[in-house]
């Protein structure tokens, strides 16, 4: 399938494209057998949650704008500035919500399961 990575927005293999916009930056095959690289931006308006959701791998982070609280399963709230990273283990439930005072952007990089959603609501 051609996309064109300056639009490609994620739609049905992603739970989350309902309350957030989600765009795929790129993606390619990973050097790790089973697994792709997938890297999207997330932008997310003031005061809206993503939902707790999971992700079929890692997701490695980054803020680039706004302040995002980020709730991660067995792990203390993080509040994530722009310029602030983050990691997330695979298939750990996690919330991320922007404060504002704009709306929040981060940019992440999953290193995911070939095949997978490459995001699951739990609930």
């Amino acid at each position: 399938m051609d996309r064109d990575p300056a639009t490609a927005v994620l739609h049905a293999t992603d739970e989350l494209a309902a309350t957030l916009t989600r765009t795929e930056v790129q993606r390619g095959p990973s050097s790790i057998p089973g697994r792709e690289i997938v890297q999207v931006l997330t932008e997310i308006p003031v005061g809206v949650a993503s939902g707790w959701h999971t992700h079929p791998g890692e997701e490695v982070g980054y803020i680039v704008a706004g302040t995002v609280e980020m709730q991660i399963a067995d792990s203390e709230t993080l509040i994530l500035h722009a310029g602030d990273g983050f990691l997330i283990p695979p298939r750990t439930p996690h919330d991320a919500r922007d404060l504002g005072p704009g709306t929040g952007r981060m940019l992440s990089t999953y290193i995911v399961e070939i095949g997978e959603p490459l995001a699951t609501l739990t609930g």
